[in-house]
C-alpha cells in the first residue's frame, strides 16, 4: 500500500508522559450494577488484553487496557476524567502506549509541569471528536479525494482517509495515525485505536 500521501509526523509539540494509573473508578450503586452474567453476554472487543464492555463508559474501559497506560495517565493528569466519563457522544483516536513512546525524549517532563497543563488538554482534546462516528462512516467519506474532516474538541481538525482498505487520522500538522482498532463501542460513544499521537497546531 503507497503512503506516500502521508507527510511525516510534525512533532511541532510533543505529548509525554510518566505511566501511571487511574484512581480507581466509583462502582455502580448495586440496584444498577451490571451480573457478571449480562456483561458476559455483551458483544466486546477486545483492547490491550481486556475486553471492552458497550455498557462502560470511555474511562471505565480505558483503564483496563495495558495498551493505553499512558493515554489514561495523560487524562488524569489533564484532568479530563470526569469529561470523558460524561453523557457524550465522544469519538476517540486513542494512541497507545508506544505512540508516546515514540514521541521525542524530554518532552515528558516539559508538558507535566502545572504551567503546561492547558497544552496537555488541548493535546488530548485534539484526540476527541463530538458524536459517534463509526468505522464505516471513517471508510465510506474517507474516500473522498479530501477525506472527512472532523473538529475535534480542541477546535482543531483531523481528517480521516481511506487508503487500500485501511484508515489514517491527519493531523493539521500533516502527521498521520493508523486506525488499528476500530469500532470500540462505549456507553458514551466510540474508540478507534490509533499507532501515533496526532498533534494540534
Amino acid at each position: 500500500m503507497n503512503t506516500n500521501f502521508i507527510k511525516p509526523l510534525m512533532l511541532s509539540a510533543a505529548l509525554a508522559l510518566t505511566a501511571g494509573a487511574l484512581a480507581p473508578i466509583p462502582a455502580f450503586a448495586d440496584d444498577t450494577m451490571m451480573s457478571a452474567g449480562a456483561m458476559a453476554s455483551e458483544p466486546t472487543v477486545m483492547v490491550g488484553g481486556a475486553a471492552m464492555y458497550p455498557s462502560k463508559n470511555i474511562i471505565e474501559n480505558a483503564v483496563n487496557s495495558k495498551d493505553h497506560t499512558t493515554l489514561v495517565a495523560a487524562v488524569k493528569a489533564a484532568g479530563l476524567v470526569d469529561a470523558l466519563s460524561g453523557k457524550g457522544p465522544f469519538t476517540v483516536f486513542a494512541p497507545v502506549n508506544a505512540a508516546f513512546t515514540a514521541l521525542p525524549a524530554g518532552t515528558v517532563e516539559t508538558l507535566l509541569k502545572p504551567e503546561n497543563k492547558d497544552q496537555l488538554t488541548k493535546i488530548l482534546t485534539a484526540h476527541v471528536v463530538a458524536g459517534d462516528i463509526t468505522a464505516e462512516d471513517l471508510m465510506t467519506k474517507g474516500k473522498d479525494k479530501n477525506g472527512y474532516a472532523m473538529k475535534t474538541l480542541s477546535g482543531d481538525v483531523l481528517v480521516a482517509f481511506n487508503r487500500g482498505g485501511y484508515v489514517y487520522i491527519v493531523d493539521e500538522n500533516g502527521g498521520s495515525a493508523k486506525v488499528t482498532i476500530s469500532d470500540v463501542n462505549q456507553s458514551n460513544g466510540v474508540i478507534h485505536v490509533v499507532n501515533k499521537v496526532l498533534l494540534p497546531k
